[in-house]
C-alpha cells in the first residue's frame, strides 16, 4: 500500500491484536503469521524465490534458531522449577536488605548473571528468587525491570547475547561491544531504583527466611550444571566451530541433554512443559513473521539510526537487524548492542526474557499494562543512550570494515533472545 509493504501492514495489525487481545496471544500470532505466509505464497514470493519452494527453503534456513529458542525456553522453565525446590530463593532474605533496597539489589544480581548467562535464564531466575522474597505479589513495573535487567545486563558481553555473540563472530572486538556497559548500568541504576520502590509500596519484601529451612544442594547442582552446559557450548562452538554454529540448535540441545542426565538425581516437573511450549510457540510465531519481512537495507550507520533501532527492537527480532547492521558497517558496536539488546525490555513480547517471565506472571501480558508500569524502562532507554553518547560518544567502525570477514556470511547464531532482543 503505497510505499509501505503488505507484509509490514499484516505484521503491524499483528502487534496491535496482541497488544487488545492480551488473553488470545497465541491465537492472534498464529493468525498474524498464517496472513503473512498466505500473501507471500500468493503474490509477493520468499527471499528464496517464490511459492511453496521458497517458503520450504527459508524454513530450511529458520529451522535452527527456531528449534534452539523452543529448546531454550520450555528448558528454562523446568530449570526455573528445579531453582525454586532447592529452597535458595527462600533464603534471600538473610543476606538482602530489608526494605526497597533489597529489590534492587536483586536486580543488579540479575544484571552481573545475565553478563555471563543466556539472558533467558538470567530474567527466569530472577523472577524465581523474587515469588517468595515477595509473597508471590510482583508489581508489573518489577516485573518489566527483572527483563530489563538481564537484557541490559548481556549487552555489553559477547557471551551474554546472541547480537553480541554474532559480532564476535563477524570480527567486532569484545572491548568495543564493553562500551554498552555505559548505558546499561547508567539505565539500571535509574529503573530499578524505580522499580524497587515501587515494589516495595505493592508488596513489601520478607524480612525473615523461613525456619527450619533446609536448602536442596542437589538441585543447586544440577542448576549450576545446566548452566555451564548452556555457556560452554555458546562459548565453544561461537568461538572455536562458527562455520557450524548454524547448522543445529546446539545450545537448546545442551540445555535438555544436561536436564536429562541430571534427572537421575532429581526428576524435573514435566507438567510444566505444556504450557511453557504454548508461550514459546507465540514467540516463535512472532520471529518466524519477522524473518518474512522484506527488510533488504537499513538506514545510513548513525547515532539516531542506532537510536531508532532500540525503539523498532521492541516490536521486531533484533537477529536480521543486526545481521544486516554488520553487513553494513559503520556503526559503533557498544552502542548498537545496547540499543538492540536492551530495546526489547520496553514491551512484554519484545524479547526473549519477557515472554519467559511472563510464563511465571501471565498477569504481565497486556502491553498497556506492561508500559503503564514499566514507563520508566523506556525512560531509562533514552537516558542510558544519552549516557554513552556523553561519555564515550560515537564512534563507528568505518564502513565495509566487516564485509570481508570469511565467517560473516557462514555464520549467525540465533535464538531470539539468547536475545533476541
Amino acid at each position: 500500500m503505497g510505499p509501505v509493504p503488505i507484509e509490514f501492514l499484516l505484521f503491524g495489525l499483528t502487534l496491535a491484536g496482541i497488544a487488545v487481545f492480551h488473553r488470545l496471544t497465541l491465537e492472534v500470532a498464529l493468525i498474524g503469521l498464517g496472513a503473512v505466509v498466505l500473501y507471500k505464497l500468493m503474490f509477493a514470493g520468499f527471499r528464496d524465490g517464490p511459492g511453496l519452494m521458497g517458503l520450504v527453503h527459508h524454513l530450511a534456513s529458520e529451522w535452527v534458531p527456531l528449534v534452539n529458542l523452543l529448546g531454550l525456553l520450555t528448558g528454562f522453565a523446568l530449570l526455573a522449577n528445579h531453582f525454586s525446590e532447592s529452597r535458595v530463593p527462600a533464603e534471600l532474605p538473610r543476606w538482602l536488605p530489608k526494605d526497597w533496597k533489597g529489590g534492587w539489589v536483586l536486580l543488579i544480581i540479575v544484571f552481573v548473571l545475565s553478563a555471563f548467562l543466556d539472558n533467558i535464564a538470567a530474567a527466569v531466575i530472577g523472577g524465581t528468587m523474587a515469588r517468595p522474597l515477595f509473597r508471590d505479589k510482583l508489581h508489573t513495573g518489577y516485573i518489566a525491570a527483572i527483563v530489563a535487567a538481564s537484557n541490559a545486563g548481556g549487552a555489553g558481553s559477547v557471551v551474554g547475547d546472541t547480537t553480541t555473540t554474532m559480532m564476535w563472530i563477524a570480527g567486532v572486538s569484545p572491548l568495543a561491544v564493553v562500551e554498552a556497559y555505559v548505558a546499561s548500568l547508567a539505565a539500571v541504576l535509574f529503573f530499578g531504583i524505580l522499580a524497587a520502590i515501587q515494589q516495595q509500596r505493592y508488596s513489601p519484601i520478607v524480612k525473615e527466611a523461613p525456619a527450619g529451612l533446609t536448602v536442596d544442594w542437589l538441585r543447586v547442582a544440577i542448576v549450576t550444571f545446566v548452566l555451564a552446559a548452556a555457556i560452554g557450548t555458546n562459548v565453544v562452538v561461537s568461538g572455536f566451530f562458527p562455520d557450524h554454529a548454524d547448522g543445529l540448535p546446539y545450545i537448546g540441545a545442551a540445555v535438555w541433554v544436561a536436564l536429562l542426565a541430571g534427572s537421575a538425581l532429581r526428576r524435573p516437573d514435566f507438567s510444566l512443559v505444556p504450557a511453557a511450549t504454548r508461550s514459546s510457540v507465540f514467540l516463535l510465531a512472532l520471529v518466524l513473521s519477522a524473518s518474512l519481512m522484506p527488510v533488504e537495507q537499513l538506514p545510513a550507520p548513525s547515532w539516531r539510526s542506532a537510536l531508532g533501532l532500540g525503539f523498532v527492537s521492541a516490536v521486531f527480532d533484533n537477529i536480521p537487524l543486526t545481521a544486516l547492521a554488520l553487513e553494513q558497517g559503520g556503526y559503533d558496536w557498544g552502542i548498537l548492542a545496547f540499543s538492540v539488546g536492551f530495546g526489547g525490555s520496553m514491551i512484554w513480547f519484545g524479547s526473549s526474557a519477557g515472554v519467559a517471565l511472563s510464563n511465571l506472571f501471565p498477569e504481565s501480558r497486556s502491553v498497556v499494562r506492561w508500559l503503564g508500569a514499566g514507563w520508566h524502562v523506556v525512560v531509562a532507554y533514552l537516558l542510558g543512550f544519552a549516557a554513552v553518547m556523553l561519555i564515550t560518544g560515537w564512534n563507528p567502525t568505518p564502513e565495509g570494515f566487516l564485509r570481508g570477514h570469511a565467517q560473516l556470511h557462514q555464520s549467525i547464531p540465533f535464538d531470539a533472545g539468547w536475545d533476541r532482543r
